[in-house]
This record gives structure tokens, C-alpha cells and sequence, in this order.
């Protein structure tokens, strides 16, 4: 792993640019989402008003990459590193990494921090104070693998026990206590990190009691195009937080997602034997093309994310990035972004894209990396890809990747890119 000179990259390049005050950080991640069903990807299926708008104000970044599932995006986004080095279980969260997870990284930088949604760090009910540990002051969380995530959801707050909301819908309670948390972070003057992981657009769980509740008055689960709908809308009710307190410009905004978009999507329960549900499949149009969702593949449908990036006056609105990104990214760039110091003798994976975000010099990353299980993996750039066991593709002109690339032996590019790629892999001492 790299080891990054931490003090120099993350005090000098943010000082010179935007001054001491320390911006406020909304990191927002959809569940399921990849980049074909928002507007300004080039989706056509459904209407994403609020995302297109932040992209208007904001930048837009073309490769930004995770991890094909949920848990291993999440164990990246909290560590800074990639998941086959930390030997974690489906769920879970290593206790070594808590004292290094971004929400630490967040609370010794100054600020006041919050996290509602998702969590899968754990069993809920096992370890409900696991939350604070990994460095959140606040949390509003759904019992993951316990009940309900969207009407009539079941909720962990803080230290009280788990309750079930009945009459209530889950993402606008976590879009609520969010707003709360900024309000009272903005009144006392503190610098505020509120980390929203999503509970849209994944469908129900499925080893919850067989009936988890409908959407009142209808007979199903909302479907993905709905879902993608009322995710886009609770982003929308959350900027309407920061706008009403006019701490817009003071605050960055940033959206993705942990994952490719979703294969199916469940609609009904048939009974408690056979064909438990029924399904839609998901297949969204983007730029006049059929895609099917791809989460759970290495391909481009099931890792390829969207991240949108707003800080007014300070990220150049309007403005499209082809920098790399991955999802190891994120503890060093928030760190930077906040100040932080972080420790040089633990060495992380990820890497600050902030100089990409500001225009500044600095390094950009040469390779991006996802993993899968049963030691499957790949390293890429903007144009080829290399998986773990050999195979090659030009992503230029395959981008389907429907054949390994097989071409001239003269070709200099293919060459030289091939073996930079293997040079990382190498590097990185992926096992």
C-alpha cells in the first residue's frame, strides 16, 4: 500500500485554495443505484430532478468505481482500505479499524457527526452501541436483517432501543433526522459531517418475517423505478435543510452509490412455500440503450457508481471529471476536506481526490481497483481493464466486455497498458 505523506498533502493544497473554515460535509449513497437511472448519467427511465440539479452546480465524475455488493463498498468507504486486507465477515466491521474509521478521522478534525440509514457493520441488536464507537455522535439505523426498512420500519436511535414506527416511512424519518442534526450542529456553530447511507433504492430484505408491510393502499413493495423516484426526492428534502438555513454555500454535497444497479427488484409475496416472491427485473435506459442491472458483476453495470460532488463557489459548477476514483477514496479525501491529520504509520489504499475537485496540482490516481468473492478482481484506468486471472479488455472499444482483448502484439498502447496494470497488481499484493 502507499504510504502518503499525510501532513503536507492534506493541510497545504485546501489551505491555499479556500482559507481555515471548516466546510460542512454531506456524503449522501444510495443503495443499489448505479449510474444508468440518474438523468444527468444519461438515464432516460425515471425523473431524477434533484440529482441532475446538484450535477448543474457541481461536478460530475465519469469513473467512479466500488465494489459489485454492499458490505465490501462500506468496509472501503470506512477504512480508506480495500477489503480483502481487512478480513472482515459478511456484516462486519473489524474492531481494529474503529478508531481509524471516517467517523473518527471526522470527530478529531472538529466536527459534529451523524449517520441514518443503512449501516451492515453489524447486527444491531447484538452491538447497538457500535455506532459510537466507530466515531458517529448520533444515529438513526434500521435493524438490518431485523425488520422493516421503509413503512412501518423498525429503528435503532442512539441508546434507546429498537421500536418499530408504525404509520411512518423509513427514508423520510432518516431524511428527517438528519435535518434535525444539521439544524442543531448549525445553531451551535460546529462544523457537521452527516453521512447518509440510504435505505433507497434496495428492495426488502428477505429473511424478515414473510410479510413485510405494502405501500399503503396498494398491494406491492414499491417498484425500482418508484424507489429511485423517492430516493431523488429525499435527497431533494435534505438540500432543502441546508438551503433554508443558508449554510449552502459553507457545506459540500456529495452523492453516490455503494454499488451497480440492481438485477431484480421484489413487488409481491406469493406465500411462505415455493415462489416466495414475485419479481421485476430491472433493466433501465440510458443514452437510448437497454442496461439490465448488473449489481453483484465486476462489469462496468455493477461497479460503475455515480458521484456527484457540490460546494458552491469552490467546486466550478457544471464541470465533468474523467479522474479515477474508487472507494477507498473517501477517508482520504474527507480528511483532507476537514483537516485532519491522519496517522503516516497507517498506511491506507485510498488516495485524496480533492487536487481533481479544485483543480489543483497534485497526484491523480492511476488505477482503480474492485474486488468480488472468490478472489476475483480488477484494476483499470479510463480504457483497459485487467482481472485478476489475466483477462484484458479494452473498455474503448468492448466496453461490454464480450471478448478478452486478443489484439496486435505490436499494438505499443495495449502493451504498456497491460503491463502497468499487472505492475499494480502486483503492488498491490492482492491475495
Amino acid at each position: 500500500m502507499q504510504k502518503i505523506p499525510i501532513l503536507i498533502l492534506l493541510v497545504a493544497p485546501w489551505a491555499l485554495c479556500c482559507g481555515s473554515a471548516k466546510p460542512n460535509v454531506v456524503l449522501i449513497m444510495a443503495d443499489d443505484v448505479g449510474c444508468e437511472p440518474i438523468g444527468c448519467y444519461g438515464g432516460e427511465s425515471f425523473a431524477t430532478p434533484q440529482l441532475d440539479a446538484l450535477a448543474q452546480k457541481g461536478m460530475l465524475f465519469e469513473h467512479c468505481y466500488s465494489m459489485p455488493v454492499c458490505h465490501p463498498s462500506r468496509l472501503a468507504l470506512m477504512t480508506g482500505r480495500y477489503p480483502f486486507r481487512l478480513k472482515s465477515g459478511w456484516g462486519s466491521f473489524p474492531k481494529e479499524e474503529e478508531a481509524s474509521s471516517i467517523g473518527r478521522v471526522m470527530q478529531r478534525a472538529g466536527y459534529v457527526t451523524a449517520v441514518a440509514g443503512k449501516w451492515q457493520m453489524t447486527l444491531l441488536k447484538k452491538d447497538p452501541k457500535q455506532p459510537e464507537r466507530v466515531g458517529f455522535d448520533e444515529w438513526l439505523l434500521f435493524g438490518w436483517h431485523e425488520g422493516a426498512r421503509f413503512h412501518d420500519p423498525m429503528l435503532y436511535q442512539n441508546d434507546k432501543s429498537a421500536r418499530t414506527m408504525t404509520g411512518s416511512y423509513g427514508p423520510d424519518l432518516y431524511a428527517e433526522f438528519l435535518s434535525s442534526f444539521i439544524e442543531r450542529a448549525h445553531k451551535q456553530e460546529k462544523p457537521f459531517f452527516a453521512y447518509f447511507p440510504m435505505a433507497l433504492a434496495h428492495d426488502v430484505t428477505d429473511d424478515l418475517k414473510w410479510q413485510v408491510p405494502y405501500v399503503p393502499g396498494k398491494d406491492r413493495w414499491m417498484n425500482y423505478g418508484e424507489m429511485i423516484e423517492s430516493m431523488d426526492a429525499t435527497v431533494g428534502k435534505l438540500l432543502a435543510t441546508l438551503n433554508g438555513l443558508q449554510i449552502r454555500k459553507d457545506t459540500v454535497v456529495i452523492f453516490t452509490g455503494d454499488n451497480g444497479t440492481a438485477k431484480r427488484s421484489k413487488l409481491r409475496h406469493l406465500g411462505k412455500k415455493g415462489a416466495k416472491y414475485e419479481y421485476e427485473k430491472v433493466v433501465v435506459i440510458r443514452n437510448g440503450k437497454q442496461i439490465p442491472g448488473g449489481k453483484g458483476s465486476l462489469g462496468d453495470s455493477g461497479t460503475q457508481v455515480p458521484l456527484i460532488v457540490s460546494w458552491p463557489g469552490k467546486v466550478k459548477q457544471g464541470t465533468t471529471s474523467r479522474d479515477l476514483v474508487d472507494f477507498s477514496d473517501w477517508l482520504p479525501t474527507l480528511a483532507e476536506v476537514a483537516g485532519a491529520k491522519l496517522d503516516p504509520r497507517r498506511p491506507l489504499d485510498g488516495q485524496s481526490f480533492v487536487p481533481s475537485l479544485m483543480d489543483l496540482q497534485g497526484p491523480r490516481r492511476k488505477f482503480a481497483f474492485s474486488e468480488s468473492r472468490g478472489k476475483q478482481a480488477f484494476v483499470r484506468d479510463q480504457r483497459w481493464k485487467l482481472y485478476a486471472n489475466g483477462k484484458f479488455h479494452d473498455l474503448e472499444k468492448d466496453p461490454e466486455e464480450k471478448k478478452a482483448f486478443n489484439g496486435d502484439p505490436k499494438d505499443k498502447d495495449a502493451r504498456s497498458a497491460k503491463a502497468r496494470l499487472a505492475q499494480a497488481f502486483q503492488k498491490l499484493n492482492f491475495k
